[in-house]
């Protein structure tokens, strides 16, 4: 990240962290509790959850890029009412859902980012919104880093997971990740099944940003060392790339 700053690129980090979450719900032995994916949040949780991705895991970050010459700082949604949101009331298929104090994004204040990323900095954000009354509201980091990428207009969406990105079965039955995805195959692959579980929210909300504007979006396997270099700087890639439609950036790339 501190190297794509260095070269002119302007990374846009966003950040979960739904592990430290639990981990400090559970010493205070507050009961977690999930629905449709989203964690249910109360005043309590709430709380919580911005103490804990607001000041501990943002901070954490922030301090490993400037232990590596980066100069980042940390933010959530509430500062400069970057994220501004109101409390979500349905599901994906529009089914009333009451799960407290979540957030549905409704404005993305692009100018504090832009204003960081032309003074140098790196923009490291937690994903807390801010709603209508000054209530802070805990929203899906992949659901953030979407809408931000899109309010941007970034080149690229990065999707850091601990998969290695869409697999399909082989001719011999072994797991294949595919490389690129279109719309068109997206779809296909949904409505066979090969795209299934937790995946399909994945490979929709990028199919969504690109959709919006957004170059290409990747989901790739954050577990190898400088996966974003590898994605970025090599022909072929890593994990899978998901556009609109197949068109090369340059003559020769593998797509």
């Amino acid at each position: 990240i501190t190297l794509l700053k260095f070269i002119g690129i302007n990374p846009v980090l966003v950040h979960g962290g739904g592990p430290d979450i639990n981990a400090m719900l559970d010493k205070l032995s507050i009961k977690s509790e999930f629905r449709k994916g989203l964690r249910v949040t109360d005043a309590e949780t709430m709380t919580v959850a911005q103490m804990v991705l607001a000041g501990k895991t943002n901070k954490e970050i922030v301090a490993r890029l400037g232990q590596n010459g980066a100069k980042a700082i940390g933010i959530c949604g509430i500062d400069g009412r970057l994220i501004e949101c109101e409390k979500l009331t349905a599901d994906s298929d529009g089914n009333p859902l009451d799960i407290g104090f979540v957030g549905k994004i409704t404005r993305i204040n692009t100018k504090v980012l832009q204003t960081l990323a032309n003074d140098e900095y790196i923009p490291v954000v937690a994903p807390i919104g801010v709603g209508p009354d000054g209530e802070s509201y805990n929203i899906n980091a992949d659901t953030v880093a979407s809408e931000i990428a899109a309010a941007l207009k970034a080149e690229k969406l990065m999707t850091l997971t601990d998969v290695e990105g869409v697999k399909i079965k082989s001719e011999k039955g072994e797991d294949v990740v595919i490389s690129t995805l279109n719309e068109q195959e997206i779809n296909d692959l949904i409505n066979r099944g090969v795209i299934s579980g937790g995946m399909i929210p994945k490979v929709l909300g990028c199919l969504d940003t690109v959709r919006r504007g957004v170059g290409r979006a990747h989901i790739i396997d954050g577990r190898i060392p400088h996966c974003l270099l590898l994605e970025i700087f090599t022909n072929k890639g890593i994990g899978t790339m998901i556009t609109q439609e197949r068109k090369p950036y340059h003559t020769g790339e593998i797509i």
